[in-house]
């Protein structure tokens, strides 16, 4: 993935009144409720909708948007992307999905595994 290609992935995610993420396309291209998703990233519900929180939300968010970033790049496409983030056991880590890891703040372990995987290695 070139500079340009996650500029523009992450730019998709971003709101459009302030420069930072946005937590409700996140949570609309996930297909969760605000509070799965404020759960997911591991703040408080009203963090996502406070002005005063939108550093720690876009913080919080980055994550995940990178991993859907490289996911869409890998999968070729955002709805296998996010059928992949949600739904498929990653190898080596007892049965658990990118989404299960993010929960757990873990997110570094699967962008670890997503540069692996595009770097040939099969995990």
């Amino acid at each position: 993935m070139t500079a340009t290609e996650l500029d523009f992935a992450a730019a998709h995610f971003a709101d459009e009144r302030a420069p930072f993420l946005s937590a409700r396309r996140v949570s609309e291209l996930l297909g969760v409720t605000l509070v799965e998703l404020a759960r997911l990233i591991g703040v408080a519900r009203n963090t996502l909708t406070a002005k005063s929180g939108q550093r720690k939300v876009d913080q919080a968010l980055s994550p995940v948007v990178r991993i859907l970033a490289m996911a869409t790049e890998m999968a070729g496409n955002e709805h296998r992307a996010v059928i992949w983030f949600k739904h498929q056991p990653i190898p080596g880590w007892a049965g658990k999905t990118a989404y299960d890891l993010v929960g757990e703040g873990k997110a570094d372990k699967v962008l670890a595994y997503l540069e692996a995987v595009r770097a040939g290695v099969y995990a």
